[in-house]
């Protein structure tokens, strides 16, 4: 099995030649209408609409925006091909069912519409199957890899092609750097890779921008931990899986040695808590006896908490003064701020090794990065200067020494308090993430920036968002452009939260790497198309990548998941070696068939009259609509659904029987009662195989040829 090549981009099809297309059907010019965004030119069932628009408003004398607007997808190509709720045309003075009888009694397009259903309020529009696969087939073939995207979308002035393109920046994956790369990361970075793809796909002008976590406290704690537990042999061998295993080890070396001072710390907490309870609500009227008692705290638990804190005192005292890990970790981390050659020549060290490493991950997955930046990357100078307008405008405030916000005194109570600079000086995340964004805003003037960052982090953004609120122009003026959007987490197979402290990540080259055994060895089962395929273990390591990322694209970006090697390598059901077993299928049938390209374009499609050929190009009609419903939701979802719908179309056109003889198989190929009828539906079964190919390279797959 060998990726496939795509073709060129084609692209060939301009609007004289769909013009012509329709004169040969007997239709005039396409309706046009000033104020409705309809692209001819890219989708064939905006002609459908024009007309059906056009329609509707001499019926009716309804706005032709207000109609589009009101047009709409069926849920099931049963219910028609297009469907016009008729209240939402927002009509005075005739009944919704009366007016639809009357738009299906009066509408005229017979040379592409059957005479339309009226349905209660609804009037059902079915294209004509001739007509329709003449157009749509002939788009496909033509247009190739273009088919289905629309590059006005990104244009500042959709209707001028030569307007500026808008810019995008899309920041996403966004690791710690010394740090295994493990599924985890995995939602964030191929979430962003398919929002580049998709904005790329619309005309934007996109660049992709990996914002490294590369400094902090953890790398004074990662040193450390190298300096007890590492190797250079192993440090060159595998530096991402060493780090990551000593990064572990040092932090439960920690996590003992701060276990006393947690216990009595979370006994101080405890009996805070008791002290100062939650305020009760006054009970209603009459129910006075069934309130709660009167809380008393007494002498002895006063004693017990002062002696906690005592205590917890002197415990953090002696951990501060021996030095413990993390105060080690600390002072390293100041000793970087500071410029120390020595803590920054480490912490460079594990670094570039880092990037290196993931870039070979990214490779695989197929991601590339316009931007390599980092928190490590941010000036000082913008930092200070956030810091100053923060304080000069009150956002800020002094806090026993630091540096916080507290937004409940400005107007955000939800979002309570964060810290914005430690008491030895240190910045935090905020710090950073306000001065990046500032930078960002000056060096690209983006007119939209999107954060891909999982939900765990959704206050962070909000505080960061409302940061950049408050401190009015040109902070303001940026963070207006920009959108947070979130996902749920994934977790291991058992359900769990994974956490790289604890070491209970799985590690994604892990992950990849046993599927692409798992798929090798199914490849191997049939030795003589195993024989075929010119580099077997890149095509399972292909097909094991799809496995993953069709599994994380099967719900709602919003939802988390459980990460199952089982079912996601399954060839049974919606997965992603289902997906490439469909296009792998039809380019076998390609090469046995072996009809020119020429001939594809100048088949008869008139020919495709069995029920299951009709279905599979109302579905092939469909995909720019597709491809526009996911530039609005931008899930992923969106995309794999009709992918598996149209693959099971083409599924049951394999096994379609002849009304006159159901032993023959009506739709085959290779059993075609003429040579026109077997370049008819070898047309039919490439643009199915193009169009499966456009969607999986827009979710960030390789289609494959052989498998």
């Amino acid at each position: 099995m060998a990726a496939s090549n795509g073709q060129s981009n084609g692209s060939t099809l301009n609007m004289e030649q769909i013009t012509a297309q329709l004169q040969n059907l007997g239709v005039s010019q396409i309706p046009t209408f000033p104020d409705v965004p309809l692209y001819p030119e890219n989708n064939p069932i905006d002609i459908y609409r024009a007309f059906i628009i056009e329609q509707v408003h001499n019926i009716t004398g309804a706005e032709p925006a207000v109609i589009n607007n009101a047009v709409a997808w069926t849920q099931d190509l049963k219910h028609g091909d297009l469907v016009l709720p008729v209240p939402a045309l927002r009509l005075k003075g005739k009944k919704p069912d009366e007016l639809a009888t009357e738009i299906a009694e009066k509408f005229e397009c017979a040379a592409l519409i059957e005479k339309p259903a009226a349905e209660k309020t609804f009037v059902r529009f079915f294209f004509k199957p001739g007509p329709l696969a003449n157009l749509t087939l002939k788009y496909v073939l033509q247009k190739k890899m273009q088919y289905g995207f629309n590059s006005h979308l990104g244009l500042e002035d959709p209707t001028k092609p030569d307007s500026r393109r808008k810019k995008m920046i899309v920041e996403y994956s966004s690791p710690n750097i010394a740090k295994e790369f493990h599924t985890g990361h995995l939602r964030s970075t191929i979430i962003g890779g398919f929002m580049i793809k998709l904005y790329d796909a619309a005309g934007w002008d996109t660049t992709s921008m990996n914002y490294l976590g590369d400094w902090g406290k953890q790398y004074g704690m990662l040193s450390q931990g190298f300096e007890k537990y590492g190797s250079e042999g192993e440090l060159k061998r595998d530096p991402i899986k060493h780090l990551n295993e000593v990064y572990v080890k040092i932090n439960q070396d920690n996590a003992a040695e701060q276990t006393e001072a947690k216990k009595l710390a979370e006994k101080k907490d405890g009996l805070e808590k008791v002290k100062n309870p939650p305020k009760v609500k006054k009970p209603a009227k009459g129910k006075e006896a069934e309130a709660a008692p009167e809380h008393k705290w007494s002498e002895e638990q006063e004693k017990e908490l002062q002696a906690a804190v005592k205590e917890l005192e002197v415990v953090q005292e002696e951990l501060v003064k021996r030095p413990s890990i993390d105060e080690k970790a600390r002072q390293f981390f100041k000793r970087m701020v500071d410029g120390d050659k020595e803590a920054l020549q480490y912490w460079q060290l594990f670094r570039d090794l880092s990037i290196d490493a993931y870039k070979k991950m990214y490779a695989r997955l197929n991601i590339a990065f316009d931007d390599y930046s980092g928190e490590s990357t941010v000036k000082v100078e913008d930092m200070e200067k956030a810091a100053q307008v923060l304080e000069t405008k009150g956002i800020s405030e002094d806090s026993k020494g630091a540096v916080i916000v507290d937004f409940a005194k400005h107007g955000a109570p939800k979002l309570g308090k964060t810290l914005i600079k430690k008491r030895d000086g240190t910045s935090l995340y905020l710090t950073r993430d306000v001065a990046a964004n500032y930078e960002r805003f000056e060096r690209y003037h983006f007119d939209k920036m999107i954060y891909v960052v999982a939900s765990q982090q959704d206050v962070h953004m909000a505080q960061f968002f409302k940061i950049l609120q408050l401190m009015g122009s040109p902070y303001s003026d940026a963070v207006a452009k920009c959108e947070h959007v979130t996902f749920g987490m994934v977790k291991d197979p058992k359900g769990q939260t994974m956490s790289t402290r604890k070491g209970t990540v799985v590690s994604l080259a892990d992950s990849l790497d046993a599927a692409k055994e798992f798929m090798h060895d199914v490849m191997r089962k049939n030795e003589d198309k195993y024989k075929q395929v010119e580099k077997p273990e890149a095509t399972a390591d292909t097909l094991a990548i799809s496995a993953i990322m069709v599994q994380d694209y099967a719900g709602k970006m919003v939802n988390g998941y459980s990460f199952d090697m089982d079912r996601m390598t399954s060839f049974e059901g919606d997965t992603g070696p289902y997906l490439q077993y469909s296009h792998a299928r039809i380019c076998s049938m390609e090469r046995k068939a072996d009809v020119p390209h020429a001939q594809l374009l100048a088949a008869d499609f008139g020919l495709i009259t069995a029920k299951e050929g009709v279905e599979l190009v109302r579905s092939l009609a469909q995909w720019p609509d597709v491809f526009l419903n996911t530039y609005k939701t931008r899930e992923p979802v969106t995309v794999l659904t009709y992918m598996f719908k149209m693959t099971h179309l083409l599924s049951s056109c394999y096994d379609a029987k002849d009304a006159g003889n159901r032993n023959a198989k009506t739709m085959s190929v290779m059993y075609a009662e003429s040579a026109e009828k077997r370049a008819s539906l070898m047309a039919l079964y490439d643009c199915a195989r193009q169009v499966l190919a456009n969607g999986m390279r827009l979710l960030g797959l390789t289609p494959v040829e052989r498998m």
